[in-house]
């Protein structure tokens, strides 16, 4: 298999000029491709307004700045932009039916040589692989946002993709200085959605049979877990709709992932989208990057044990159903999600037993999503 040399991101919006950026920082000769000049022109606009950024920290000089952005190629021409790209890096908008639109094109233009990957949260590998001509040389590279700043990458082969384009890809990722992590199985969510989306459901979930409030499940995860934000905080952070949209593919897979919390689509239905919107679970100056003031005194005030349990047990179901180790799972949380301490390693300081006993009264209350796995029955326990 061909070096990769020359990148081509089709989508120039927030995750597609970042990869770009990082891709072009690499070395790699890079062509962003867009329907319109003007999304065109943003996204060079926002990826010198970075580099400048790293300029003025002297993180890079001048001369490098130049030669980074005279490696990047605009073009709204889609048989141009693949002309001569050794990988195809698909990051448009989590619809499959425009995903499909979009590979019909790169079909009739891509070289024999040209690899496809696409930077989809939820969509499976393998579903959007089959829409191609080449699933046998088609992968999954899960960027997280914004990729100039977050170091994970999860790579994720469909059922038909190659050993030897996966090698090629996690060759690639390690190449721009980020961590690829192995998703080994094509699951809805992958690695870190896979318990990120579930748990915000799971604590709005708490919310109400708790009878609590926002503040104290959100201080108690904060401090008890080890997230560096509250859920309810991180979900606002992320986008109530990227999470509603997450929570529409992953659920219409598998039943089993798990119970959506109706609130979500409420806020979500009222364009309650979290920070970028003003309001979703807090409300915020609108425009305006906020910190939730999570106060000390209110940790105390709430166990997240719940929380933790379903947590762990989402995370058990990864590792005994083969889509990834316990070090990769800690490793992908640690850089994913920002987890500042293990997942298992809470898990163990509130006591296994105590955690197997919550989730089995949990399934007794409220269904057989939360049997315990038997990763933690089997594994964990001993």
């Amino acid at each position: 298999m061909s070096t990769i040399k020359k990148v081509t991101v089709i989508g120039s919006g927030t995750m597609g000029h970042g990869i770009a950026q990082i891709s072009a920082m690499a070395g790699y000769n890079i062509s962003i491709r867009d329907v319109e000049q003007k999304f065109l022109d943003s996204a060079i606009d926002k990826i010198k307004w970075s580099l400048e950024k790293l300029l003025k920290k002297q993180k890079i000089t001048d001369l490098e700045m130049k030669a980074i952005l005279e490696r990047i190629h605009l073009t709204t021409d889609l048989n141009e932009s693949l002309s001569e790209s050794d990988l195809v890096i698909e990051a448009v908008p989590e619809d499959l039916i425009l995903k499909k639109r979009v590979y019909e094109g790169i079909d009739e233009n891509a070289e024999d040589k040209t690899l496809y990957a696409s930077n989809t949260s939820t969509l499976p590998i393998t579903e959007i692989a089959s829409l191609t001509s080449r699933p046998e040389r088609f992968v999954g590279l899960h960027f997280f946002n914004p990729p100039q700043l977050m170091q994970l990458v999860e790579v994720i082969p469909g059922k038909e993709t190659s050993p030897k384009v996966v090698e090629t890809t996690v060759n690639f990722i390690e190449s721009l200085g980020k961590q690829p992590i192995l998703c080994r199985k094509d699951v809805p969510g992958f690695i870190v959605n896979r318990i990120f989306i579930p748990l915000v459901h799971e604590a709005a979930y708490c919310l109400e049979r708790d009878k609590t409030n926002l503040v104290a499940i959100d201080s108690a995860v904060k401090e008890k877990m080890n997230f560096p934000m509250g859920i309810f905080e991180l979900a606002d952070y992320t986008g109530l709709d990227v999470i509603h949209k997450a929570t529409v593919e992953m659920y219409s897979r598998d039943k089993d992932v798990m119970n959506p919390n109706p609130n979500i689509e409420r806020l979500f239905s009222e364009g309650k989208y979290g920070q970028k919107s003003g309001q979703g679970f807090y409300e915020y100056k609108k425009g305006q990057y906020e910190r939730v003031n999570l106060a000390n005194n209110q940790v105390e005030k709430y166990d997240p044990v719940k929380l933790v349990a379903f947590a762990a047990n989402n995370a058990g179901w990864l590792i005994s159903h083969g889509a990834c180790d316990k070090n990769e799972l800690e490793t992908a949380l640690r850089l994913g999600m920002g987890l500042k301490a293990e997942l298992f390693e809470t898990v163990k300081s509130y006591g296994v037993e105590s955690i197997i006993n919550t989730l089995r009264q949990l399934a007794k209350e409220n269904g057989d999503i939360y049997e315990p796995d038997q990763f933690l029955i089997n594994h964990l326990r001993s």
